[in-house]
């Protein structure tokens, strides 16, 4: 109790306003179908929205038997406003949880997810899986297991996001035990399916979720969430085997970061303080540390955020249960405002 007040008075020193009101952005409910419906992201594709997430009965299955276990729901839209679904996807024996959504070099849709195994209420393993859509975004393949390098494949290996950059897929797989330390490991593909190991992370914070972005000069950003420690930025150039690490101050979950045309980062995520957890949007200060731009309506059950730039704005997915409901929301910001937060 006494880490976590002092974890809390921390962030508030980082955190003691936004710069973006809640008055400058607006906010719409786009989902909320299935009880549980959480673990968003964003894409533009075809001149279409296109927003993924997780559908259950809660934030895990809902009993011994495995029944709950998450499926996959895309759905699209072409203004933002009126949305409709795409496809449900589900595999018998697994819990998919939290896809991340990418255009692949030849121009389909590539859905990432977790693969999940309970046996009696209790997490076994975990395997990656893989959905492409046609060229139309309109049909997606059946989940099938992603391929990782022997050298460093486990039985709870966790693909969370691949970003696309030159043709090719870089990615960040962790493993989480109970008894030994998580590992962390960035790896590359060409097809989406087989994945080869680049680099292997030494670190000893229980890292986990990660985004991978690219700067218009092709360096690697890494935004890393760590269970035991703070969230960290990577830094890296090709070929992406020599790293130096910044220490972001603050915990984060559902890491997410976008590139601007200037290539300053932004970052998203889900932040604790005196009022509970929320979803916000930070910038990086003068020290490296996050600073925050602007807390979405939020709370509860909250985070995991996509993020797309379009016509002048930053549109942004996630969930959260203020409302009573875990529901998807969508919120649209002009860019001009944060820019002058930079």
């Amino acid at each position: 109790m006494k880490q976590l007040f002092y974890l809390l008075s921390i962030c508030l020193l980082i955190f003691p306003f936004q710069t973006i009101l809640a008055t400058e952005l607006s906010v719409k409910k786009i989902w909320d179908i299935a009880p549980h419906s959480a673990f968003t992201d964003l894409i533009r594709f075809n001149n279409t929205f296109y927003c993924t997430f997780r559908e259950g009965t809660g934030h895990v299955p809902g009993n011994k038997t495995g029944e709950g276990n998450g499926e996959i729901r895309v759905i699209k839209s072409k203004d933002g406003e009126i949305w409709e679904s795409v496809t449900l996807l589900k595999k018998k024996g697994y819990d998919l949880r939290d896809s991340k959504i990418s255009v692949t070099a030849d121009n389909r849709l590539m859905l990432t997810m977790g693969g999940s195994v309970y046996i009696d209420g209790k997490l076994t393993a975990i395997h990656p899986q893989v959905s492409f859509s046609d060229k139309t975004g309109e049909n997606f393949s059946e989940p099938q297991p992603i391929e990782i390098d022997s050298s460093v494949k486990t039985s709870m290996d966790w693909l969370w996001r691949v970003t696309w950059y030159q043709g090719v897929g870089y990615g960040v797989v962790y493993a989480a035990f109970d008894d030994k330390p998580w590992l962390l490991t960035l790896v590359k593909t060409n097809d989406g399916i087989h994945y080869e190991y680049v680099q292997r992370f030494n670190k000893t914070t229980r890292p986990n979720e990660a985004t991978v972005r690219f700067l218009s000069n092709g360096d690697m950003r890494i935004f890393l969430r760590c269970e035991a420690g703070n969230a960290e930025l990577g830094m890296s150039s090709n070929p992406y085997t020599t790293w130096n690490w910044i220490n972001l101050g603050i915990h984060a979950g559902g890491p997410e970061m976008i590139v601007l045309p200037n290539d300053k980062l932004l970052f998203a995520h889900r932040f604790y303080d005196k009022t509970g957890p929320s979803t916000v949007l930070t910038k990086q200060g003068t020290d490296g540390k996050l600073q925050l731009v602007m807390r979405f309506p939020s709370g509860g059950d909250t985070s995991y955020p996509g993020m797309v730039i379009h016509n002048g704005f930053l549109w942004v997915s996630y969930y959260s249960s203020h409302e009573e409901k875990t529901s998807i929301y969508l919120a649209k910001i002009p860019l001009e405002k944060i820019e002058k937060t930079l």
